[in-house]
């Protein structure tokens, strides 16, 4: 047996997190009380020096979120993600950012901007895509290839400040529309040497065993939560449905589904258990997150059809977590 992700999350949150979730998708940005339980829970500073959590907590949280709203469960895992980079900076190193209760960090991994060595640090210019969280960032961070002499070198990250970074709206997709994945641009802003920085387990400040774990594996696990949240979103949405329906053939289905998700969700998470356990077989978290998410795809997509139109309404909720799930599985460390 797994738990239900709805067993992730403190007691009366995923209420609260749904009735704001078709008012954040009609205003295209999280809702007030989104927000509020986000700084109440300082889930923005989850991978920031100092919390309480283990990975393998944070990711079943993160679960727990996104089957409550995936909006909610996207952005706060790109930024609470995007927050792991405090610990590759000296403790101390600006603290008005990563010491901010309101810290919310986005940006891109895309190496879409330029970046040129020049006397104490790097001129740099820009634009990236699908920064989720922009319309509540403290910072962004992005990456960039440094050039001299007219010759690339090297891709690093870089950390900008919000007064450094122009927003453009161009967030529009079918799903995930509350998470405001804008895009950002850097126009010829110069800022200092020690807002470059590297990401290796080598290179962590700070000494919490989660900079050690590679970032690849903790991306893919933590993104695919989020897919599997949603799943199980579905197949709660297919539940209430179908025995409105009556129909044996769909319960049957979603029986079949359910039972998949619960195995694939178990390897998941037993594999990211072993590997914080014995720093080892990270290729294991891969496999199981990429089975993980094909599973999610295959299960909501067999089900879909039993749904009938209610399903195909873009103002029901099985709707808006169909569509959620078929945005965050466009993501490329989501597929095989």
């Amino acid at each position: 047996m797994i738990q239900h992700p709805s067993a992730f999350l403190p007691a009366g949150v995923a209420d609260i997190l749904r009735m704001g979730s078709a008012e954040a998708e009609a205003a295209r940005d999280l809702h007030p009380d989104h927000l509020q339980t986000i700084y109440e829970h300082q889930w923005w500073r989850m991978l920031v020096p100092g919390s309480p959590l283990s990975l393998p907590e944070l990711v079943r949280l993160e679960e727990g979120i996104a089957w409550a709203d995936g909006s909610v469960g996207w952005a706060v895992t790109l930024c609470s993600g995007a927050g792991w980079f405090a610990g590759f900076f000296p403790s101390g190193a600006y603290a008005e950012i990563f010491s901010d209760w309101r810290m919310c960090i986005a940006g891109s991994g895309a190496p879409a901007g330029e970046a040129v060595p020049v006397p104490g640090g790097y001129r740099i210019s820009g634009k990236w895509d699908y920064a989720s969280g922009a319309m509540h960032a403290t910072a962004f961070t992005a990456n960039c290839a440094v050039v001299s002499d007219g010759r690339q070198r090297e891709i690093r990250p870089f950390l900008f400040r919000p007064e450094e970074v122009i927003v453009h709206p161009t967030w529009n997709t079918i799903g995930l529309v509350a998470t405001g994945s804008h895009s950002f641009e850097v126009r010829d802003v110069v800022i200092p040497a020690d807002r470059c920085f590297a990401i290796e387990p080598g290179q962590a400040k700070d000494g919490d065993p989660v900079y050690r774990y590679p970032f690849l594996q903790l991306a893919e696990a933590t993104l695919t939560a989020n897919l599997s949240g949603m799943g199980m979103h579905y197949l709660d949405c297919c539940g209430e449905l179908f025995r409105q329906r009556d129909r044996l053939a769909a319960t049957v289905k979603l029986e079949e589904a359910s039972s998949i998700l619960d195995d694939l969700r178990i390897q998941f998470y037993q594999a990211l258990d072993d590997s914080w356990v014995t720093w080892a077989d990270y290729d294991a978290v891969s496999r199981a997150s990429r089975a993980l998410a094909d599973g999610v795809r295959r299960v909501v997509d067999g089900l879909y059809p039993y749904g009938g139109l209610t399903a195909a309404r873009p103002d029901t909720e099985i709707n808006r977590v169909w569509r959620d799930i078929h945005t965050a599985s466009q993501h490329s460390l989501l597929v095989n």
